[in-house]
């Protein structure tokens, strides 16, 4: 499967690193492909894994069967913006990005909450798109490889389009999860409760002093 990757920070070179190994063929979208090969940071990953190509958001979008949007959220509609609709339309838009506030430092606020998430603002900026939210609720080592956390633990859906969470769901099986420990939440409201669960999160991180933990929800009969 050709897939994008939105971001060329540590979560989407996780992810676009672990989706090359995993046999898919991979991008990575940037808005400035030379200043992002001038990071030595970059450079130094892309050597280590030369099948991913690094090009333009558009690019990268139009390349994509399935896009993720890795980048941090106070950035993720200006990107997707010029990723452009067109490219974007009628494809599986998986949405990672949460919108903290981390002016303060830790831990962050939320620039959007309640009433609102950033997946219903990314899926009504581009209505032929079917957004899907999910991993946004564990560290990115989790999100690629969920063994790091002993036992049974639960990843969330949500989404519009049935079809399009099941795509996503496969996605993250490829990566580890389980059938069994992915939840649909229902529609793309459910972004709501995911992205406000970020601060429990970051509360969680505070006392525990380690990424490496996720919840799980049991079942009465189960």
């Amino acid at each position: 499967m050709k897939i994008a990757v939105l971001g060329t920070g540590m979560v989407g070179r996780a992810l676009a690193g672990r989706l090359a190994d995993l046999g898919h063929e991979v991008a990575v979208g940037t808005r400035d492909v030379a200043d992002t090969l001038s990071s030595e940071e970059y450079a130094s990953w892309q050597e280590g894994h030369p099948t991913v190509v690094l090009r333009p958001f558009r690019e990268v979008g139009e390349f994509g069967d399935v896009v993720l949007n890795a980048v941090a959220g106070i950035h993720a509609l200006a990107a997707l913006e010029a990723v452009g609709a067109a490219a974007l339309s009628g494809k599986v838009l998986l949405d990672l990005a949460i919108p903290l506030d981390l002016s303060a430092g830790l831990p962050p606020t939320l620039t959007t909450a309640n009433t609102d998430s950033l997946g219903e603002q990314i899926q009504a900026a581009f209505p032929d798109a079917l957004v899907v939210k999910s991993l946004h609720t564990v560290y990115y080592e989790v999100m690629i490889d969920p063994a790091r956390v002993p036992g049974e633990h639960s990843i969330f859906v949500a989404g519009n389009d049935e079809a399009a969470k099941t795509m996503v769901s496969g996605i993250l099986e490829q990566f580890g999860w389980p059938a069994g420990s992915i939840i649909d939440l229902g529609d793309i409201t459910a972004a709501r409760a995911t992205e406000m669960y970020s601060r429990l999160f970051f509360a969680l991180y505070g006392r525990l002093g380690s990424f490496d933990f996720n919840i799980n929800v049991v079942r009465a009969g189960a």
